[in-house]
């Protein structure tokens, strides 16, 4: 008889559990997501959500251990939709992730502003339109934006900064017009990645960005002009410079680049001077300075002869290896290297 009743009680139990585990995901998340999922006329990565599962358990969905979703990546699909309102109502949310989308469009919802928790907030390669939202700076938990290969356009928040933990700013591939916001130069944050190549902007950069010590700057494919040496510095511990195609016009004779570098594109700028002997120290795995107005016998030595001709074509007088020797007579490296003669 005891055996009995020990047995049934535990299969009570087990089935009382089962029940229990069965749907743990917060009712009111479990609301949001389905209303989400109807927004986003039902894309295909998410067909699957069925309201009688545990949505902790749905693809694309991730739970904490209160079991409040903390994580929310909808991609690769062909839905056609905006970003749905709702996705502000899982007031836990820590990572935002709808990315390959092309046929979502419209702008970046205002309620996104509410998620407190959010830290990566991932919308690239989509069809978003508007301006890049001032109210992003007031999600101070945020470390990573990106935004890119979209359509936004305007200008760029200068708000920004004032996140205290971003980490990555994320630009390119836009139709942002203006200039760098001067506050750039004093980010709350250590930032470490600033991408914001192939926009429209223009002007010249804060001196204060040479305060900075990214990781990473591109702010390739713009209109960019004036001074950028103060990016550059032997104190930094910067690996990755992408200024090219711009009309950035200063003497590279004394600029000295850290010793972590490993890429630099200068290519298709208004830069003079001499390439500086310093250069032969980086170990350089993407260099390019051609359509320049540089001069002078490029350094011998380092990584700088590991790039064929093409990374110093079309200057004003370079010469040495590889372009033809400084000895050879200065119309022929005009007629097929260089810039015509002025």
């Amino acid at each position: 008889m005891g055996k009995t009743t020990t047995l049934l009680l535990f299969l009570f139990a087990l089935l009382f559990t089962t029940s229990l585990s069965k749907d743990l995901c917060h009712k009111d998340d479990k609301n949001t997501l389905l209303n989400i999922k109807k927004a986003m006329n039902n894309p295909y990565t998410i067909i699957s959500w069925d309201p009688k599962d545990d949505c902790c358990n749905w693809v694309s969905v991730e739970c904490g251990n209160t079991n409040r979703v903390t994580s929310l990546d909808i991609s690769d699909d062909d839905v056609s939709a905006q970003i749905p309102p709702e996705v502000g109502d899982l007031p836990y949310l820590q990572y935002l992730t709808l990315r390959k989308l092309p046929n979502l469009t419209g702008e970046i919802p205002p309620t996104i502003a509410k998620l407190k928790y959010l830290k990566f907030l991932w919308l690239s390669w989509n069809s978003l339109t508007g301006p890049v939202p001032e109210f992003l700076s007031q999600l101070k938990n945020l470390e990573y934006i990106n935004l890119s290969f979209n359509k936004l356009s305007g200008s760029i928040p200068g708000s920004l900064s004032l996140l205290p933990k971003l980490a990555t700013l994320e630009l390119s591939r836009n139709k942002l017009t203006g200039t760098i916001p001067e506050s750039f130069g004093s980010f709350k944050a250590e930032v470490y990645g600033i991408y914001l190549s192939h926009n429209q902007l223009s002007g010249s950069i804060p001196k204060s960005l040479g305060n900075l010590n990214f990781n990473t700057i591109d702010l390739s494919r713009n209109k960019f002009e004036g001074d950028a040496s103060m990016l550059f510095g032997t104190k930094k511990t910067t690996w990755h410079i992408d200024l090219s195609r711009n009309m950035f016009q200063f003497d590279i004779s004394k600029v000295k680049v850290a010793k972590t570098v490993n890429f630099l594109d200068l290519n298709h700028n208004s830069l003079t001077g001499s390439i500086p002997v310093q250069w032969t120290q980086l170990d350089l795995q993407t260099f390019n300075v051609s359509y320049n107005r540089l001069c002078g016998r490029i350094p011998q030595g380092g990584d700088l002869q590991d790039f064929d001709a093409y990374a110093y074509l079309h200057n004003k007088c370079l010469c040495d290896a590889p372009l033809p020797s400084c000895n050879v007579k200065i119309q022929a490296t005009d007629l097929y290297l260089n810039l015509p003669s002025e």
